[in-house]
């Protein structure tokens, strides 16, 4: 269940059965609204269609100039590129490795899913997979959302539901999320993720002398250590009793990799109200979720979760369909440039919405945003200092552009934020 995730961060993320940690849901929400109507203004609309899923998508579909909606263009980019269904980009790759070891231990029994729609219902989302109504995840400072009962996926459990009621018993789910999340080289606004399911009845466990949950948790354990071999080789692995709210009993998969442990993924036995609900009544099942990219800048040596995105030749020519792990050479290191920015922040301040600004205004050219210090005067006001570090993947920027990135940034953190700049 990638979403809550088991699959959630890149390199230090719970695996996500991909949900988000704990932070202050009331907060976040109460100063969404101002932030909002500030920078929704700043948005251009276009007619262009995309085909999701099947389904026909205009610009004005998901971005809106409305107040219960929060998706940026930028975002709206994204929707439609499917890295992971391309057969020479690393997470193709690596998704399509998956693919092989399911298909030759199980006997081809898993449906495979990787071009279904990114935007969902928040019933889809987050009701189906028994996410409370007070989690952060559903929060607009979390979440992107379309209208109040739409929003893009944040994880792929999100068609797990949908796909038990068609009887589906054995299924992959792979797909782009999206996340409001920092801005550093492991965590991006959109990532993919891949979730497993698999249904048991009561024949399955009869004559194994064990019950259904224990029967699910062996069978899923000796099926993750499997895929673990076959994607990292002969390495030591141990599991983690963890805690999703779709799951019980809940794991974590490590693996000592490269002379450190490694989170891989999380999993656990499917709570019995969920299948219920998929008209699954006499069944228990597991699912697991991991995050791709996660994996692969592990895999294929990756240092900046940014590259996926490059269309620059120098980094797609370096793979090939069915070769797992090539070893990415960097092409170049271009110098970052360092800006800092001060000011005095009020109640409705997160630091989602800045990196929604930041990267408004400079995209993939903004690597890290780092709160390098903090304090509160003798009157109660707290201060907040940034060090943004820009810094492209394929060239060397010029002071001018880093001056006028800069400029824009702390005109706009003023101005949709309604901060006192110092």
């Amino acid at each position: 269940m990638a979403g809550l995730t088991f699959a959630h961060h890149i390199l230090l993320p719970k695996p996500s059965f991909f949900l988000h940690s704990p932070k202050s849901l009331t907060k976040a929400t109460n100063g969404f609204n101002t932030f909002l109507r500030r920078h929704k203004s700043t948005q251009t609309i276009s007619s262009a269609l995309l085909e999701l899923g099947g389904v026909q998508i205009s610009k004005q579909d998901v971005v809106r100039d409305e107040p219960t909606n929060n998706v940026p263009d930028l975002i709206f980019t994204k929707l439609g590129l499917q890295l992971h269904r391309r057969d020479n980009h690393p997470l193709g790759i690596l998704k399509n490795a998956i693919y092989e070891y399911f298909d030759s231990n199980y006997n081809n029994q898993f449906n495979k899913f990787d071009d279904l729609c990114p935007i969902v219902t928040t019933k889809e989302n987050f009701d189906d997979v028994l996410v409370p109504a007070d989690h952060v995840s559903r929060s607009y400072n979390d979440t992107y959302y379309i209208d109040a009962e739409t929003v893009l996926r944040c994880h792929t459990s999100a068609h797990q539901a949908d796909l038990l009621r068609k009887g589906y018993s054995n299924f992959l789910v792979t797909g782009d999320v999206y996340r409001r999340d920092s801005i550093d080289s492991t965590h991006y606004p959109v990532f993919h993720q891949m979730e497993g399911v698999r249904v048991f009845s009561p024949k399955d466990w009869y004559d194994s002398g064990m019950d259904g949950t224990l029967y699910a948790a062996n069978d899923l354990k000796a099926c993750l250590e499997g895929l673990a071999r076959h994607l990292f080789g002969a390495v030591e692995m141990r599991w983690v009793d963890s805690y999703f709210p779709f799951t019980n009993p809940s794991f974590e998969l490590e693996i000592y990799f490269q002379e450190k442990w490694l989170e891989v993924l999380g999993c656990g036995v499917m709570e019995q109200e969920i299948l219920k609900r998929g008209g699954k009544t006499d069944n228990v099942a597991w699912a697991f979720g991991l995050g791709l990219e996660r994996l692969a800048m592990v895999l294929f040596d990756i240092p900046d979760i940014r590259l996926f995105w490059s269309t620059d030749k120098r980094f797609t020519s370096q793979f090939t369909k069915g070769q797992l792990g090539i070893k990415f050479k960097p092409f170049s290191k271009y110098p970052p440039c360092y800006k800092d920015m001060s000011f005095w922040i009020n109640d409705s301040f997160t630091e989602n919405n800045l990196c929604e600004i930041v990267r408004g205004v400079a995209g993939d050219l903004a690597e890290e945003v780092q709160l390098i210090d903090n304090f509160t005067n003798k009157k109660g006001l707290t201060s907040h200092c940034y060090r943004i570090t820009y810094r492209s993947m394929e060239r060397s920027l010029t002071d001018d552009e880093i001056n006028q990135l800069q400029g824009n940034v702390r005109d706009q953190v003023q101005r949709q934020m309604n901060v006192e700049l110092r």
